[in-house]
């Protein structure tokens, strides 16, 4: 029986994790539920999965936590803050961390599962482009296994024997990974001028949330993969491959040197990624329904347009920067996202404040969590300075 923590329980992704942890009781139970502000909804989740502990990141949302929970009829503990949320996820509440936090704010969460030695499913990927390097350091150190929730890394993780990163030494020429396109796929930058948070946040294939949704939009969603891949599997940036694949049918690729391509293919339902990283090295069911090849419309690929979606272009920029570009690239990233969900930006301007503050601070080596805060900081408030000075 595993004990897992739903770190952003009531995101997406963490709703599709308790789906999937609901049809196997026998296998898994949900010890730990978080949320950021979200308490009615928390509540509900707690009422229907019975965790040990709920915790809310706002203080000041703890009493009206706990007192709708009592309400309820649900006993369990509960705490508040980011001290509490990196000590339940160091406890022995738990002995998997889905970490599913949207940004920069499952950084500490997500690290502290790491050093722990826990299995750690990571579905955030801003916590390994900001700092993959430490990330991994920590769980070389404690013993900890990090299985890929993203349906990208995931599919590679499949593709790889035993799902292991020595891309060297298994004969991997490429790795591909595959790209929706977005809402805006063969647009042009001239019918992306007044583009509405509401459109963009409509994607084609996928439900996710309103801020991974624009990243789609804009392909940053994509070349925080790019970096996310260089992580996992130690690949250098020139093999890594980027195919607009609008079908979304096949997840990624990895080519080996043989001229073999092996492809993991499913419906676009993470429920298919979020059981195979809860179950590994097994199987178990996930509630997608199977793909039906015959009835599929044609499989379609296309480069992707790295003019109209610059923030792709940016992302490979970050990379071979190396150090903490990738930091500041995400940090910008979010600022101007938020701006643009705001209306207080335009879509096309996004890739430009990130590009701004790339250029203002250049990249310097990770050291520690402080420093890379620090920077991380430094990169939002230049973003900020960008976008008054824009208005």
């Amino acid at each position: 029986m595993h004990k897992v923590a739903v770190l952003g329980a009531t995101g997406s992704i963490g709703g599709s994790t308790l789906d999937v942890i609901a049809r196997h009781p026998q296998h898994f139970r949900a010890t730990v539920l978080t949320a950021h502000r979200q308490v009615e909804a928390l509540v509900a989740l707690c009422v229907k999965h019975r965790p040990e502990l709920a915790v809310i990141a706002d203080p000041a949302l703890e009493a009206e936590l706990a007192r709708r929970l009592a309400a309820a009829g649900v006993h369990c503990e509960v705490a508040s803050g980011h001290d509490a949320l990196t000590a339940a996820v160091s406890s022995e509440l738990c002995d998997t961390v889905v970490a599913a936090i949207v940004g920069a704010a499952g950084l500490e969460s997500t690290l502290a599962a790491a050093r722990t030695g826990k299995r750690l499913l990571l579905a955030n990927k801003e916590s390994i482009v900001m700092a993959g390097s430490l990330l991994l350091e920590a769980l070389a150190a404690s013993g900890g296994v990090l299985i890929p929730v993203d349906s990208e890394h995931n599919a590679i993780f499949q593709c790889l024997p035993g799902g292991r990163p020595d891309l060297g030494k298994h004969g991997v020429r490429r790795i591909i990974l595959t790209a929706s396109g977005g809402p805006f796929r063969g647009r042009g930058r001239a019918e992306l001028a007044e583009i509405t948070p509401e459109q963009a946040c409509k994607h084609p294939n996928w439900v996710m949330g309103r801020k991974i949704s624009v990243d789609s939009a804009t392909l940053m969603n994509k070349g925080l993969e790019v970096i996310e891949a260089h992580h996992l599997f130690a690949a250098p940036a020139d093999v890594i491959d980027v195919v607009v694949h609008p079908q979304s049918l096949i997840h990624s690729m990895v080519e080996y040197v043989d001229g073999s391509v092996l492809a993991q293919l499913g419906n676009p339902d993470m429920r298919t990624a979020i059981a195979h990283a809860l179950a590994w090295p097994e199987r178990v069911e996930s509630g997608v329904a199977s793909l039906d090849l015959a009835s599929c419309a044609p499989l379609q690929f296309e480069q992707p347009d790295l003019v109209t979606f610059r923030c792709l272009a940016l992302a490979f920029q970050a990379l071979r920067a190396g150090g903490d570009a990738p930091a500041v690239l995400n940090a910008a990233n979010e600022v101007a996202v938020e701006a643009f969900l705001a209306g207080a930006l335009p879509f096309l301007a996004i890739a430009d404040v990130v590009e701004s503050v790339l250029a203002e601070l250049p990249a310097q080596a990770v050291v520690d969590v402080g420093t890379l805060c620090e920077r991380d900081a430094m990169a939002r408030a230049a973003a900020r300075r960008v976008l008054r000075n824009a208005c």
